[in-house]
């Protein structure tokens, strides 16, 4: 098959100061078995002070300057430049597992015309720290709190390698649309999607407009290099809560009042409470047999804590419009 019968691919990447990962990530999609003149490589990068540019001209990668205050506003530079007719988000912080996972992706979606998208499994890696595997292996979601606010999807069909899953009816509380996600690019457009850029609400909007199903493939996805430790992750929940302050005033669009199985209210209680915590550590050494699980107690403490800290920080800093920039944690492998 010549390489102009496939389909051209966009993978938009932002990225600040993301040298200690973006070798790795770039390095994932060069060994990809999609033919490398029908992807894009389009990189919206927020003036970074190290050698994140250098690398990503390494590999070939479009450069756009970011003068935005948050990644959402990268990512939406980038796809108003994309040129695929399929569009993959991928982070600094994300390795894409397998060779095939792109053209899988593409093939899946191909045969699908009822999906909206395929979402990446989250695997773990040799480079994470047992706490990184389980915040992003085990909850998949990357934090206690959303994760127990989460629809439980359920799977609707498999075909090969091919995995169909959609949420229970009634229930939109599922955050999709971020970390190795694939999109059709006119998905994107129908939804406007370079103009109000939030990379869940696509996939809520999407669904909403009766695309209710999205695709897995079997084993494959990405490594998702979230954080390394507690602290981090602690860090990481504050900047995720003044980032999402940030997008609520914007765009007030919010999968976790979409009828979520718990209530806001009562996951922040559960966080505090150490019992609900405490059952799902043992429930998941019952099940799984993997000692990842005892990090879920005390990194639910540091969820809500996270939040807190959050919604205290804009208070001391509203006017500042680089906050969501200046609490970046420092990402690495291990």
């Amino acid at each position: 098959m010549s390489s102009e019968s496939w389909p051209k691919v966009s993978l938009i990447l932002p990225t600040l100061n993301a040298g200690a990962l973006l070798d790795n990530c770039l390095g994932s999609v060069a060994r990809q078995t999609y033919p490398r003149d029908r992807l894009e490589i389009i990189l919206a990068d927020a003036f970074s002070q190290d050698a994140t540019r250098d690398i990503a001209r390494r590999y070939g990668v479009i450069v756009l300057d970011d003068p935005g205050n948050n990644m959402e506003e990268g990512k939406r530079l980038a796809l108003r430049h994309a040129t695929g007719d399929y569009v993959v988000f991928v982070d600094a912080d994300n390795e894409l597992t397998h060779p095939d996972y792109l053209e899988l992706a593409v093939r899946a979606l191909e045969s699908n015309p009822q999906a909206l998208g395929v979402e990446s499994y989250y695997l773990p890696s040799p480079k994470m720290s047992s706490f990184c595997a389980y915040v992003t292996y085990r909850l998949h979601i990357s934090d206690p709190i959303c994760w127990l606010m989460s629809a439980t999807p359920r799977l609707v069909a498999r075909s090969g390698e091919v995995e169909r899953w959609a949420l229970p009816a009634g229930s939109f509380s599922y955050p999709l649309g971020a970390n190795g996600f694939v999109f059709r690019r006119a998905d994107l457009e129908s939804v406007k999607a370079s103009e109000h850029f939030q990379d869940t609400h696509l996939a809520l909007h999407l669904m909403k407009a009766g695309k209710r199903e999205w695709l897995r493939i079997r084993g494959r996805g990405v490594h998702h290099y979230y954080v390394q430790n507690w602290w981090e992750f602690l860090q990481k929940r504050r900047r995720a809560t003044v980032h999402f302050l940030r997008v609520q005033q914007e765009t007030p669009v919010n999968w976790m009042k979409e009828k979520p199985p718990v209530p806001t209210w009562l996951a922040a209680l559960y966080c505090v409470t150490f019992i609900g915590p405490a059952y799902h550590t043992l429930r998941g050494l019952l099940c799984d047999g993997d000692p990842r699980w005892l990090w879920h107690l005390p990194t639910s403490v540091a969820s809500l804590l996270g939040v807190f800290w959050g919604l205290w920080t804009p208070k001391t800093q509203a006017r500042n419009r680089q906050l969501v920039a200046q609490l970046q944690v420092k990402q690495k492998l291990r």
